[in-house]
């Protein structure tokens, strides 16, 4: 509806000989990375300090938390206590979206907050936050986040316009994760054998890798745990049968700069415990053993057509928790 009336606007003025050159809003036109980053700080300043009518926000601004609609003020803004040391930026300047993973304070403690805003006409008409507090579901590290502050420099790296993908060849790699994911046969995307992750792909979760673990000594014979292998060797050998479906996807924001491309989703698992993996050995997670879902916001660095970084913040759901934001079931 926005931006029928957007389009309706630039033809008016244009058929009257005039040229729109001003937002509606304090936020420019023309928001680049810094000032799209700069929203941001605004944002997490505000939430810190209880404090929404520091924003420019549009008057039927949509704000969610952990899927919930509640009223700009509620929630988290009502207990945050302060902005921590971690934050992540991915900005989108095309379709004027801009999003963090970081650090805030609660209860005398860090938590890992996932924001998105999407602004309009000079003021924001979305917030999406995601948060995962201590005891969310899943293994975390948060307080190293925190007390490490820093992003691993590859994902600030900016990549030259003539090496960019577009953003539908971006966002495709992106789903070919989740597709991969849910299918869980160890064929490759498309039966092709394999799937798009470089030689070093690296995933962490809630702070904590999933990825790449060394082996502990005292494992037992037999044992298997997907921590232990890198991401092509995990989808190689089918080792994510417990998630039985990814649902409500969702690709608002593309950082083309640095080839990153910010995804939403739910993952519904625990109706099944055992499986057989690809090379029809028998295994089982006898920790999942009812029903939830795991409600996802994850960043995917892109190189070359392959991933090569994952980041993701998620906690505990409901099973089969549906968004109010939408999205595509994949297959």
């Amino acid at each position: 509806m926005r931006a029928a009336s957007l389009v309706i606007l630039v033809l008016v003025a244009l058929t009257n000989g005039f040229t729109v050159e001003a937002s509606t809003g304090p936020i420019p036109l023309n928001c680049n990375r810094a000032c799209l980053e700069g929203v941001m700080d605004q944002f997490l300043s505000a939430v810190a300090a209880h404090d929404p009518k520091r924003l420019p926000l549009s008057k039927d601004v949509k704000y969610t938390e952990n899927n919930q609609v509640l009223d700009v003020g509620d929630g988290f803004w009502k207990t945050a206590q302060g902005v921590g040391r971690y934050r992540h930026y991915f900005a989108d300047p095309e379709f004027g979206q801009v999003a963090v993973m970081a650090t805030m304070m609660e209860a005398g403690a860090p938590l890992l907050y996932s924001a998105r805003l999407r602004i309009e006409l000079g003021r924001i008409t979305e917030i999406e936050t995601i948060l995962f507090r201590p005891g969310g579901g899943g293994p975390n590290n948060i307080a190293a986040m925190e007390k490490e502050g820093k992003v691993e420099d590859m994902w600030l790296k900016s990549i030259p316009p003539q090496q960019r993908l577009s953003r539908q060849e971006m966002i495709a790699i992106a789903d070919a994760y989740f597709t991969g994911l849910q299918k869980n046969d160890g064929k490759g995307i498309g039966n092709t054998g394999t799937y798009p992750f470089t030689n070093d792909c690296h995933r962490i979760e809630n702070g904590a890798p999933t990825t790449n673990v060394p082996k502990p000594p005292d494992a037992k014979p037999g044992q298997i745990s997907p921590f232990w292998f890198d991401c092509l060797t995990q989808f190689k050998m089918g080792l994510y049968y417990v998630v039985q479906n990814i649902h409500q996807r969702r690709y608002p924001l593309v950082d083309a700069e640095r080839g990153v491309v910010l995804a939403y989703c739910v993952f519904d698992q625990g109706t099944v415990n055992s499986g057989v993996l690809a090379d029809g050995t028998k295994h089982s997670y006898p920790g999942f053993n009812r029903p939830s879902s795991i409600l996802v916001s994850e960043a995917f660095l892109i190189e070359n057509g392959k991933i090569r970084r994952v980041e993701m913040i998620g906690p505990s759901a409901v099973y089969h928790m549906n968004s109010p934001w939408g999205g595509l079931s994949g297959d």
